[in-house]
């Protein structure tokens, strides 16, 4: 388990306990600040945070309707999405099914590559009928941001691999990698899960694929890292230009009621709050900011379930009791 306490000026604090995997407590498999961590659905944030460099540099606007880039899809799909947008695959606003069963879901006739396997899963998700509308202003779907990876990738001319490569690693200098840590390190974190009250670890042969939705949950990163990735949403939100303009940042985090561009957001006692979680049944990564107070929690654990959870918020909790008045 990890924890990082950010504001716009840095790293506040950055502590980590525990082993790689329950069954080997080593010192050599104590928790690094190197270890990677599977950060589940926070990678929305990240494959948003791409999608407006794009925005930014004219490559793509947020109202860009998919079937502009993918005219010949538009005849086998359900009509209710001719128009939906960018904005509205990332923001949860397309209709779009959910697919949030993790390696349960089961998609006939997906090979190839992984672009390959993007590709035949869009056309497939498309050709589903839309979920149905509820007082909720956003329905919540890993599908979409396949969707939108795919227009991401028409616009630059890039795969969505190498846009992070470009945007994460080589501009910004940040440790992110795809998949589970182990699967190319067997000495990084193990995944957990709760089978019958008994914490297991993953091995990497198990085959646990999120290719087809990478884009919304399957990437890795430091502990570090993310967190200066944190950072900068916090000086964006400050007001201060960096990497986006100010705007920018304003928009992906409270630019739509309830959720924007990755990002869930919320009012609480005049305060404005922007938080996510990711888990894909083995992590579980919490990040909860305070734009008010400047200031930013982050939860790391390489397991998931009820016993996570409650660990989670506890630690929450009494991260806030101690940095909020900083």
């Amino acid at each position: 388990m990890g924890c990082a306490v950010v504001s716009s000026k840095g790293i506040i604090a950055l502590e980590l306990s525990g082993y790689h995997r329950i069954d080997k407590q080593t010192a050599a498999d104590s928790a690094k600040s190197s270890d990677y961590f599977h950060i589940g659905s926070n990678a929305k944030a990240i494959t948003g945070f791409i999608a407006a460099t794009l925005v930014e540099k004219g490559a793509i606007q947020w109202d860009t309707r998919f079937f502009e880039f993918y005219p010949g899809w538009l005849k086998n799909a359900d009509p209710a999405y001719k128009n939906i947008t960018l904005k509205d695959l990332l923001s949860h606003r397309a209709g779009i099914q959910p697919f949030t069963n993790g390696e349960k879901e089961k998609v006939p006739g997906i090979k190839g590559a992984k672009t390959e396997k993007r590709i035949a899963f869009a056309k497939y998700v498309l050709k589903q009928a839309p979920v149905k509308k509820t007082k909720q202003a956003y329905t919540y779907s890993n599908a979409g941001y396949t969707l939108a990876a795919l227009m991401l990738e028409k616009a630059s001319g890039k795969t969505w691999e190498e846009l992070m490569q470009n945007t994460m690693n080589d501009r910004l200098h940040l440790n992110v990698g795809f998949g589970w840590p182990n699967l190319t390190d067997t000495s990084q974190p193990w995944g957990h899960w709760d089978e019958k009250g008994v914490l297991m670890p993953l091995p990497p042969s198990l085959n646990y694929n999120l290719s087809m939705i990478e884009p919304a949950g399957d990437i890795k990163m430091t502990m570090p890292s993310y967190a200066e990735y944190i950072q900068l949403q916090m000086l964006g939100l400050k007001g201060i230009d960096t990497v986006l303009k100010a705007s920018t940042y304003r928009f992906l985090h409270f630019g739509l009621p309830e959720y924007v561009i990755g990002w869930a957001n919320v009012r609480v006692r005049e305060k404005e709050l922007s938080q996510h979680e990711g888990s894909a049944g083995t992590f579980h990564v919490l990040t909860s900011i305070c734009a008010t107070d400047d200031i930013a929690y982050v939860i790391f654990c390489n397991s998931a379930g009820d016993e996570t959870d409650r660990a989670l918020t506890e630690l929450l909790v009494f991260l806030e009791r101690s940095y909020a008045k900083m």
